[in-house]
């Protein structure tokens, strides 16, 4: 086992670039070269023909999120720096690293940084863990069943990561500067529908493979290397003899098993470890025999990043060509976005018009969110000097989607559907260009969202416990004075969500106070929290009892993962969602999901379009498919100011 090697350097990656191309340029490693064409699997710039669906949740299993120990949150409380605690490697606290599975019985990661080992059998900490932190939970990126993408879709190379994720892959090779592409870690898989727990899927190679053709360079992707040392420089060694340019991915950083850096410096020569951007800190330029060897961290949107900053320059130069800037647009920021000073930031956003103004909406800022760049309309960048903006603060973003797409998207926030989702489709299906964006954020985020001016229409259910009615008195409450229109898109039905043959015999909501039941939760506001806390009081049930009831999920597909993963065994959600995950279900309440729009919004050309397509017998039927759905007043107006 090699040593790890710590950051060499934190330099600004602007100044890292300048000196590596200049130093590349001298050695004449950035002369344009005859490209070449071989066959590898890629769709970019295909279009979609009918909608994409995940097989796979990602990650599909409770899976540590730093190098750390595992614990159980329990046995840390009450510990501080005056009151460090000794816990017993193996039966207490086990040692995992980035990926590992979450050992059974465990409950939370504290990070290596954070402790210290006595020796072989004892740690001591010195802080206390939460349940949970530093774990990403079983589809925290994608959930299986989710729509991935819609038809008519032109796709991308963050679209085939998305698809990769859920279990697909095709690719095309085009000559162009030969690439090699190394992915390194002994979890990687190739992308199959039904992965082992531990393992990981490796699409990172697709990802930046088609980066490559669409710079106009050629994707040669090396087996999966494990970690190993020798494997890994002889694989090296045999990408150098094939490709022009070489990147290692993952293994960049200074983890235990880390050895890209080491490895660099040895085999010829390294300039620069570690910039100040974020994601993506550890990156690693270097020369090999002349040849730029890059390393670039494993987390699929860090290793976007740093190909988009560093690879991309290069690929250009070598054919001759000035790096071209992405197109980009001014739009303001619908809340305060916060940012450490001393790192870069690039943080990915939502874009619409919405009363007149291009809104930019931040979404998730996780490296490991694939998905999140899938769904981005544009990247915002935080210079390091700064500590972020203020809501509604004027702001510069990069496109990563044409602005005419952006023209034609109707933003829906509020509480999802997969409804949605098959609404999306249809309507892109019959008016090409057009499509809905939609922002799980709860029924109250939603009609939040429409007050402050940053969607064109609320997805809400929310039950009124004084008199039984849905949504009318919370738009009333929310949104005083206000014209608005409200209408029908589904009934629904909602209820428990526990695992095939229900092992707990749970039978009903009182049966969440059982001891031996644990539950997993929807966020405040959402319209499932309202309902489950309305009936818990009719019940007479303190939340304080149940199991679970602090831990929160944004959408029915990640609150059904949990259960079907068996961190939960029971939830409250939808029919349709437990019916796609396999998972029994007991109905607790039909309720009423509807559309909230703005009157100047509902009066558009578009909505009234969209209102035709939720009222046609194709959509019905898509949605009557996936049972527990009334549509009998869908798209009927209920209620108007």
């Amino acid at each position: 086992m090699r040593p790890r090697s710590a950051f060499l350097n934190n330099r600004p990656w602007e100044e890292a670039l300048a000196e590596y191309l200049q130093v590349l340029g001298e050695a004449g490693a950035l002369k344009p070269g005859p490209p070449e064409k071989i066959p590898t699997a890629v769709a970019l710039g295909r279009v979609t023909a009918k909608p994409v669906y995940a097989l796979v949740s990602s990650p599909h299993y409770p899976a540590a999120a730093m190098d750390g120990i595992a614990v159980r949150a329990e046995d840390t409380f009450g510990v501080s720096e005056r009151s460090p605690r000794l816990l017993q490697l193996g039966a207490e606290a086990v040692v995992v690293d980035t990926g590992d599975p979450l050992p059974e019985g465990f409950n939370a990661v504290i990070m290596l940084e954070e402790i210290e080992f006595k020796d072989h059998n004892q740690v001591e900490i010195s802080a206390p863990a939460v349940p949970w932190q530093n774990v990403r939970s079983i589809g925290e990126d994608l959930a299986a069943g989710e729509m991935l993408l819609p038809a008519n879709w032109r796709l991308r190379p963050f679209d085939l990561g998305g698809i990769l994720a859920g279990g697909v892959t095709e690719i095309w090779v085009h000559p162009r500067p030969r690439v090699a592409f190394i992915p390194t870690g002994t979890e990687l898989v190739a992308p199959k529908p039904h992965p082992a727990p531990g393992q990981i899927l490796e699409y990172n190679s697709v990802v930046i493979g088609n980066l490559v053709r669409e710079w106009g360079g050629e994707a040669i992707t090396l087996p999966i290397t494990p970690d190993d040392y020798n494997l890994l420089r002889e694989r090296l060694f045999e990408a150098i003899s094939q490709a022009d340019i070489v990147i290692i991915n993952a293994g960049s950083s200074a983890g235990q098993e880390d050895y890209a850096a080491g490895l660099i410096a040895e085999a010829g020569r390294v300039y620069t470890h570690g910039v100040a951007i974020r994601p993506g800190k550890p990156v690693i330029l270097g020369a090999v025999r002349d040849k730029p060897v890059l390393g670039i961290p494993g987390y699929p949107v860090s290793a976007v990043l740093a190909a988009e900053l560093f690879l991309k320059p290069i690929l250009h130069l070598k054919q001759g060509l000035k790096p071209p800037a992405r197109p980009g647009v001014k739009a303001f920021l619908a809340r305060k976005l916060h940012s450490p000073l001393g790192r870069e930031e690039f943080v990915r956003v939502r874009l619409g018009r919405v009363g007149g103004r291009l809104v930019a909406v931040p979404s998730g800022r996780g490296a490991g969110s694939m998905m999140s760049l899938v769904r981005a309309d544009g990247i915002v960048r935080v210079p390091r000097l700064s500590e972020g903006f203020l809501a509604g603060q004027e702001v510069g973003v990069e496109l990563l989607r044409p602005l005419e797409e952006v023209e034609e998207t109707l933003v829906v926030s509020g509480s999802h559907d997969m409804v949605l989702d098959v609404l999306s489709d249809a309507w892109r299906r019959i008016h090409p260009g057009r499509s809905l964006s939609t922002a799980a954020v709860g029924s109250l985020g939603g009609l939040l969202a429409l007050q402050r001016g940053e969607a064109h229409a609320a997805g809400i259910h929310l039950l009124d416990e004084e008199t039984g009615e849905y949504n009318v008195s919370y738009i009333q409450k929310y949104l005083p004075g206000r014209q608005l229109v409200l209408v029908n898109l589904v009934y629904r039905q909602n209820g428990l969500m526990v695992a095939p043959g229900n092992p707990k015999g749970i039978n009903g909501l009182a049966d969440l106070a059982r001891e031996d039941v644990t539950y997993v939760n929807r966020q405040p506001g959402s319209g499932t929290r309202v309902l489950l806390d309305f009936h818990l009081k009719r019940l007479g049930i303190e939340a304080q009892k149940i199991r679970g009831y602090g831990r929160e999920e944004f959408t029915h597909l990640a609150v059904a993962a949990a259960v079907a993963g068996g961190t939960a065994d029971a939830g409250l959600g939808l029919y349709a969602v437990a019916r796609a995950f396999g998972l029994e279900f007991i109905p607790i309440a039909t309720e009423r999901y509807d559309l909230c729009f703005p009157r100047e919004v509902w009066e558009t050309p578009a909505v009234q379009e969209l209102v035709r397509v939720m009222r046609s017998p194709e959509f019905q039927k898509q949605v009557e498919a996936l049972g527990g759905y009334d549509l009998s007043r869908c798209g009927e107006v209920v209620w108007s100011t």
